[in-house]
Parts: structure tokens; C-alpha cells; sequence
């Protein structure tokens, strides 16, 4: 088995397509309790003209594909950045049960920057979260992203 930033690394070479792509740099990996990655992705919203084609749900969609089940029972998904309300809510119908995640997201993060959605009584199972896993290189992705676009603007 390998460790967490081992597979955050996998994540962030997805969020490195999505800055080549002009995308937010956002990337995801879903990982299977055999340590296999079964699903990738990365922030796809403006290249796909689709709202919800951010990078969880991209490695989601693709975990399902792969894995021929849209439950993902004993996965781990690692993203690069906090998961937002949509995300979280594809993670949890998604029957995940570990959430990695890198840099925080301060304005629409919903596993602890607003709120933690994950920790609700309410689902139909539990999810486990860590945090800040190789957080530093992603959040450089981010402010280089947001650096660059600000000077073409």
C-alpha cells in the first residue's frame, strides 16, 4: 500500500492537466481498498460548458465506468482541494469512505472551512476526512492559476 501524499501526488498531476487546460487546478483520484487507483480526474467546468464537471465528480464518474458500480464502497478519494456542497454530496451518495484532501477551500470548502457536511448524522454511512495533505504545493497551483489570469486580464 502506498501513503497519502503518494496518491495526493497522482491528484496533483491531474490538477496539472487541468492548468494546461486553462482550468481551475483542481485534480482527484479515487483509490480502491486494494491501494489500486480506479478513477482520475480534473476540473473540466469551462472546457465542457458543464457546472458539475469539477474533479471529484470527474473521478467519480470515471471510478464508476472503471469499476462498473456507482458505489464506491471502501474507496478513498483524494483531491486536491477541500470539496464543495455538489462534491460532497457526490462523495457521500457515492458511498465513499475516506476523503483526502489537500489545500483548504476558505470560501466554499463543506469538510471543514464552512462547514463539515461529511460529520452530519443524517447519511446512510460514515466518512472518514483528513486534511492538508500536501497542501502547500496545491495551494502554489491555485495562486500561480489565479496569478496568471489575473494578468491576462
Amino acid at each position: 500500500m502506498h501513503s497519502d501524499e503518494f496518491y495526493m501526488h497522482r491528484a496533483l498531476d491531474q490538477a496539472h492537466l487541468a492548468m494546461a487546460a486553462g482550468e481551475v487546478p483542481v485534480g482527484a483520484v479515487v483509490v480502491n481498498a486494494e491501494g489500486e487507483i480506479v478513477g482520475e480526474g480534473f476540473n473540466t467546468p469551462v472546457g465542457r460548458h458543464d457546472p458539475t464537471a469539477h474533479a471529484e465528480v470527474q473521478a467519480l464518474r470515471n471510478a464508476g465506468e472503471r469499476t462498473g458500480n456507482y458505489r464506491l464502497t471502501g474507496c478513498t478519494l483524494y483531491v486536491t482541494v477541500e470539496p464543495c456542497l455538489m462534491c460532497t454530496g457526490a462523495i457521500i451518495h457515492a458511498r465513499i469512505a475516506r476523503v483526502v484532501y489537500g489545500a483548504p477551500e476558505p470560501r466554499t470548502g463543506m469538510a471543514e472551512s464552512k462547514a463539515n457536511l461529511f460529520a452530519q448524522p443524517w447519511h446512510n454511512h460514515d466518512v472518514v476526512v483528513t486534511s492538508g495533505v500536501l497542501a502547500a504545493p496545491a495551494r502554489r497551483l491555485l495562486k500561480r492559476f489565479f496569478e496568471q489570469r489575473r494578468q491576462s486580464s
